[in-house]
């Protein structure tokens, strides 16, 4: 029985232009991408700028030491492509250093067998060879048109200024403090007195802000002498050496060897549209495969969703995670929060951009490089610390992620969409896809409509708002769990969308995220 109100409704209107719009997990870093927007850059250097933007404002979700992918689509050619940024084991990772202990899960995301003093979860031994830097910087030598330093200059100024720490703020903090306070650099940073986040007093004019002068030297660094300077200059020296300082494997050689790929994106059909999709160790694959559960198994539809589309997404989803998790080896639980963030971009010209960056887990490995004032990944718990699996930890092997970055067109409409949330991603990106294909919906109608999660627990979770009977329906196939749709702890995944309609552009959030917003350019033909 919960104490929350039965009563309150949360609604986030979407946002319409004519102009170009930025939709971000954090506002002020969509208004920066927004910005570039209006001074007359490509979705590509929106992107770029808002990357930046976010490692700083949101830094316990991403950053420039981490990894992702995503999809671009250039209305000119009209043709997409996709970039994989995905972590890598160092080459000089030795499996060996990863013990398990004689019992027990992971602390974390993942329920692999645990390792002694959670190396593969916590500390530089968590450290995987980062890939955002080089993904957003090939995109930009390929796409951009604004020069780079001119979109790294707001992320830095920034970091000088610090973010404020609200409520939000101090509630992430406060969930990871413990962890954080292993680390010295990360105390220093995130922590007070070493020990407690900063709780702001009950008012809403407390200005207290984490500000991080040393990743701001170290942007004003790669925005001076490009984005290669992170894997083969000073910044990839200090980098390394800072984590094999503290106890990691990445090396130099590591980080000069790191190449991004780019390449175009084919169209998987679906009804009279279809979708580009990231490929390969992503959530892709999968999604397509649920493509193909839905258009076999969902009836025309027609009026809203109702308990036999339900059952289908439930169906689709379970059917296509059990295939990925037998052949590719991802299990993760969905028990704790995954440390990733997802952007969406559409410029005046129709051009988008779905782009997922992530640290893996919250706060990622909890260790900030302090020579470079970046938090650093825990992209090693995303292997198998248990050999003869499909995902086992090895050397030199790309990790196998849940980001699922996708562009949709059906007639003369086109969305670019994804999320945040591990394994909830994927469910919560397919049923946003159908209800805008399938039932037509509009941006701002697919992020209020409720959904479910069925994505490696227990029980298929199911958000209260939706009808008594699709409830009955689901429970009558499966185990069932109700909760409230909430900013924390959320059961669901965190949507971020843009979608253009003819000539008109739309940008939507998730809509218990308080912090999330989608932001238009102000002066490109107004309003719609």
């Amino acid at each position: 029985m919960t104490a929350l109100s039965r009563n309150q409704v949360v609604l986030k209107p979407a946002v319409a232009s004519k102009g170009g719009i930025v939709a971000a997990q954090n506002r002020v870093a969509a208004e920066i991408g927004s910005e570039v927007l209006e001074s007359g850059g490509d979705a590509v250097d929106a992107a770029v700028a808002t990357s930046f933007a976010l490692g700083v404002l949101e830094p316990w979700m991403s950053g420039p030491a981490g990894g992702g992918a995503m999809v671009i689509w250039r209305a000119e050619e009209a043709k997409a492509y996709s970039v994989h940024y995905g972590m890598r084991s160092p080459a000089d990772l030795d499996p060996a250093d990863y013990p398990l202990s004689a019992s027990g899960t992971a602390s974390d995301l993942f329920p692999w067998k645990s390792v002694i003093d959670d190396r593969n979860v916590e500390g530089a031994s968590a450290v995987a060879v980062p890939g955002t830097v080089d993904g957003i910087g090939i995109a930009h030598e390929r796409f951009g048109r604004v020069p780079w330093q001119d979109l790294l200059r707001p992320a830095a100024v920034s970091a000088r200024r610090g973010f404020q720490i609200d409520w939000y703020a101090s509630l992430i903090i406060a969930s990871a403090a413990r962890s954080l306070a292993k680390d010295p650099d990360a105390a220093m940073l995130f922590l007070e007195d070493g020990q407690w986040p900063p709780v702001p007093p009950w008012t809403a004019l407390d200005e207290r802000r984490i500000k991080n002068p040393t990743m701001a030297d170290t942007i004003d660094h790669l925005a001076a002498e490009g984005f290669r300077e992170f894997y083969d200059g000073d910044v990839a020296k200090q980098l390394s050496s800072d984590v094999q300082a503290k106890g990691g494997s990445l090396s130099l050689d590591d980080l000069r060897a790191y190449h991004a790929e780019i390449r175009p994106a084919a169209l998987v059909p679906y009804r009279n549209g279809g979708f580009y999709l990231a490929p390969d160790l992503t959530a892709g694959p999968t999604f397509a495969a649920v493509l193909h559960h839905l258009t076999e198994n969902l009836a025309s539809p027609c009026g809203d969703p109702d308990s036999q589309a339900y059952c289908v997404y439930a169906d689709a989803v379970d059917a296509a995670y059990r295939t990925r998790l037998a052949e590719a080896g991802d299990n993760e639980a969905p028990r704790n929060p995954a440390c990733t963030t997802h952007f969406s971009v559409v410029d005046r010209h129709g051009n988008m951009v779905a782009m997922t960056q992530t640290l893996l887990s919250v706060f990622g490995s909890r260790v900030v490089s302090p020579s470079t004032g970046l938090l650093l990944n825990n992209g090693i718990m995303w292997f198998d610390p248990e050999p003869g699996h499909p995902n086992s930890l090895a050397p030199a092997k790309r990790c196998l992620m849940n980001v699922c970055p996708v562009i949709g067109e059906m007639e003369e409409t086109r969305f670019a969409i994804g999320a945040s949330g591990g394994r909830k991603i994927l469910p919560a990106v397919v049923q946003i896809s159908s209800f805008l294909m399938d039932y037509r919906m509009s941006l701002e109608e697919a992020f209020h409509q409720p959904r479910i999660d069925l994505s490696g627990g227990p029980a298929l979770v199911a958000d209260d708002r939706l009808p008594h009977a699709i409830i009955e329906a689901l429970s009558a196939r499966r185990r069932v769990l109700t909760t409230k749709h909430t900013v924390y702890p959320n059961a669901f995944a965190c949507p971020i969308g843009v979608m253009r309609r003819g000539e008109i552009n739309y940008g939507a959030s998730e809509i218990m995220s308080p912090w999330a917003d989608a932001v238009s350019e102000k002066h490109a033909g107004g309003a719609a």
